[in-house]
Parts: C-alpha cells; sequence; structure tokens
C-alpha cells in the first residue's frame, strides 16, 4: 500500500507542472441539508472538466519515459478519456489518434479537436462503441502506437489516485467519509488504494451500468447484458480487470445504485440553486447523499463530482426526467369521444394546478373515439391522486403510460 501512495504522490507532484489541484469547496447548501460537513472536489473545473486527464497524463509520461520514440497514441472513447487524452497529446507534443462512435455528439467532438489541436486525429468510426474500440486497437497494431486504455491500465489508476493526494493535502484531516462514482473502476480503485482503511467510502453506480455490483456477486467481471448510456461518463458495460482487483479483497466500501431519473433531479438542483453544471456522472456522488444520509450526519464527508462536461441541448431531456421522478408529470393515453364537447368535458376535469404540456389527437371520421396522447404537468405529485379520482368518475378510459418504458420511448 505504501508503495502505491508513493506512486500516486509522485504522479500528483508530475501533474502540476500542467495543470492545478482542483478546488475543494465546502458546500454550504447540501451541508445543511445533511447536517454535516459536505465538500466538493470539483473535478469538473479541471482544465477538460473532468479527472479523466490525470490518469492520461501519467499513462504518457511512463510510456514517454521507457521509449520515447513511440510514434502515436491511440484511443476509443466517446467523452472525457477522448479529451483527456487529446489534451495530453498536445502537451507531450506526440500524435494521438483518437477513435469516436459515428454517433458521438458534434459537440464532444468539436471539444476533443480544440483540447488536441494539430496533435490530434480523430476518427468517427461504428455506430456502437464496441465496433469502434476493435477499429482502434486494429489501427494501433498496424501503426505500432500504444492503446490507452482509459482504466483497465496501472499507470492511469495512480494517475487518477491524484484525486486522494491533493484531498489529503488540502484538508486540516482526513475526511470522515468519501462519496465518489464507479465506471470503469480507474477513479474508484486508486482512491481506495490510496487511503485504504483510513477513510470509509461509498463507491456510486449509475443503476443501468451497475458493472462493479454485477462483479462482486460473481466474484469476477461480468459483462453486463444491457447499458444505459444516460450517465454515459460512469455506464461502462464491465468493470476493468485491474481495478476489480483492488477492490475485490475488500469489504471496506459502500456500494450504492442511483436510478438515472433520480439523479436529474440532483442536477437540477445544482443547476439552480448552486450554478454548479455536472453531467450525469459528475452528479452520482451528491445524489448518493440521499441514501448515505443517516450514515453522515455530524460529520465531514467529501464528493467528487467526477465532470462537468454536460451538452445543454440535453436540458430539457433532464428536466423532462426529473419531473417524471419527482411525480409532478404524467402521460395517459385517453380514449376521448368524438362529439362536440368531449374536450370541454375533459378539461374541466383538470385542477387549478394542473397544466397540459402535450396534447396530440387524430380525429378518425369512421370511429366512436379517438386515442389521445396527453401530458400533464402539476406542482404537487398528490395533485395527480385527485386529478385520477375526478377521470374516474367522468368514465372517461385511460392508460398512465409515465412508466412504461417501451410506450414512454416511442410516444414522448
Amino acid at each position: 500500500m505504501s508503495d502505491f501512495r508513493d506512486t500516486a504522490r509522485a504522479a500528483e507532484a508530475a501533474m502540476r507542472a500542467v495543470f492545478p489541484p482542483t478546488p475543494l469547496q465546502r458546500n454550504d447548501h447540501l451541508s445543511e441539508r445533511y447536517d454535516a460537513d459536505i465538500w466538493l472536489k470539483r473535478e469538473d473545473l479541471s482544465p477538460v472538466r473532468s479527472y479523466k486527464l490525470r490518469g492520461a497524463f501519467n499513462a504518457m509520461r511512463h510510456v514517454l519515459s521507457a521509449r520515447p520514440d513511440t510514434a502515436q497514441f491511440v484511443c476509443a472513447s466517446a467523452g472525457n478519456h477522448a479529451q483527456g487524452v487529446a489534451y495530453m497529446c498536445r502537451h507531450f507534443g506526440v500524435r494521438g489518434a483518437i477513435f469516436m462512435p459515428v454517433t458521438t455528439p458534434q459537440q464532444k467532438i468539436g471539444k476533443t479537436e480544440k483540447f488536441g489541436g494539430d496533435a490530434v486525429t480523430i476518427r468517427l468510426t461504428g455506430d456502437y462503441f464496441d465496433d469502434t474500440l476493435a477499429a482502434a486497437q486494429e489501427y494501433c497494431a498496424q501503426v505500432g502506437g500504444h492503446f490507452l486504455a482509459p482504466f483497465d491500465d496501472e499507470d492511469v489508476i495512480a494517475g487518477q489516485a491524484s484525486v486522494a493526494v491533493e484531498i489529503e493535502m488540502q484538508m486540516e484531516r482526513l475526511p470522515d467519509h468519501m462519496v465518489l462514482p464507479v465506471g470503469g473502476g480507474g477513479l474508484s480503485s486508486g482512491v481506495y488504494s490510496y487511503f485504504g482503511d483510513r477513510v470509509p467510502l461509498t463507491l456510486v453506480e449509475p443503476a443501468g451500468g451497475a458493472c462493479l455490483a454485477a462483479a462482486v456477486r460473481a466474484g469476477a467481471p461480468v459483462r453486463l447484458d444491457q447499458v444505459n448510456t444516460f450517465a454515459d461518463g460512469a455506464a461502462v458495460a464491465q468493470i476493468g480487470a485491474r481495478p476489480f482487483a483492488r477492490l475485490a479483497p475488500h469489504d471496506g466500501f459502500g456500494l450504492i445504485a442511483v436510478a438515472e431519473d433520480r439523479l436529474c433531479t440532483t442536477m437540477l438542483e445544482m443547476l439552480n440553486v448552486e450554478g454548479i453544471v455536472l453531467e450525469p456522472a459528475g452528479a452520482l456522488s451528491v445524489d448518493a447523499l440521499k441514501d448515505v444520509g443517516d450514515q453522515i450526519r455530524g460529520k465531514t464527508v467529501v464528493c467528487v463530482t467526477s465532470g462537468g462536461n454536460f451538452d445543454f441541448e440535453r436540458l430539457p431531456e433532464v428536466k423532462e426526467r426529473a419531473q417524471r421522478f419527482s411525480g409532478l408529470k404524467k402521460y395517459f393515453i385517453l380514449r376521448m369521444p368524438q362529439r362536440p364537447g368531449a374536450l370541454r368535458d375533459f378539461l374541466e376535469v383538470l385542477g387549478p394546478d394542473d397544466d397540459i404540456a402535450r396534447f396530440e389527437y387524430l380525429k378518425k371520421s369512421a370511429r366512436n373515439f379517438g386515442s389521445v396522447l396527453i401530458g400533464i404537468e402539476t406542482t404537487r405529485p398528490e395533485n395527480f391522486d385527485a386529478f385520477i379520482a375526478r377521470l374516474d368518475q367522468t368514465g372517461f378510459a385511460y392508460r398512465d403510460i409515465t412508466r412504461d418504458e417501451v410506450l414512454a420511448e416511442f410516444l414522448i
């Protein structure tokens, strides 16, 4: 353990020639809510707005130290890893080939190009990440480059552990508790290996990508059949073998899975109340405070906000998911009689705080009834109880499709 701490400290010291430590900030809003001393380790304020450049830096400096003539670095990523690698290729003055899926949003492609400049070439390949990864590895073998793994690499793990080194230096004493996200495991295994039993940890995964929990159950890394990519910075199909080897022998951490829709409520809260922009994965540690509130009361707690690369074009989706999770918005398919006055009858069912957010109706001349897709927003979840009671009394036939994933995805 002490050898790893020395390695992580050396990585942190070397980084200071490239970028300053990220801030560790006390958050009064969260501290008051949870009756604790809550601090945020703001990895969302790094030069690339995530911690990923730490591992990229440490891995690249070791490769170039051992093999200065390395011609090219190659990676496959649709997000933060790509940006970290691009930034470090430019810093070290080396060539980089960054493979991204064809479906990668232009915003992410543009930021990667900006960070890498003339040092990197972006290759859009494959509709799915597995295809992109295979193409990147094939290309790397052809050109004799070095493939930079996003998390399954000992130098990357040591680089990510620099987060813990900085926290130790930035605080008068070690925190009583830490909360941090898990994706492929580079950050979590690095921090865990550095602190050991000195700091209790809570590790947080998105519910649709809980690969560490699956590995713990199986006793080895396993590939998830499906992954919800909403929290794309942490939605990984299989945890890395090296990170899991560091995490598996121990039980010194708690493990939580957070529903993606609930995560949206925290993203909106941090934006509206604190002015902090977090990507879904970056909000995982803050959201998990809801699950550990009883454990942390009166304690000093550090949450790692791991990234802030959020495309504001996704904000309507985040608001929509947050409202549905909070019970403030529901969708119904309504069977509407095709007669004059039917719509007026329905409108009288609405309460004073209910608002129609969506209404789609196609009149069909050969039928007595038509189907309506209707979305309703309200100010309090209990308003829907009264609304549905009134709807039942009127005799309108309806179906609540808010939680029907198949219909909701197709219709909404």
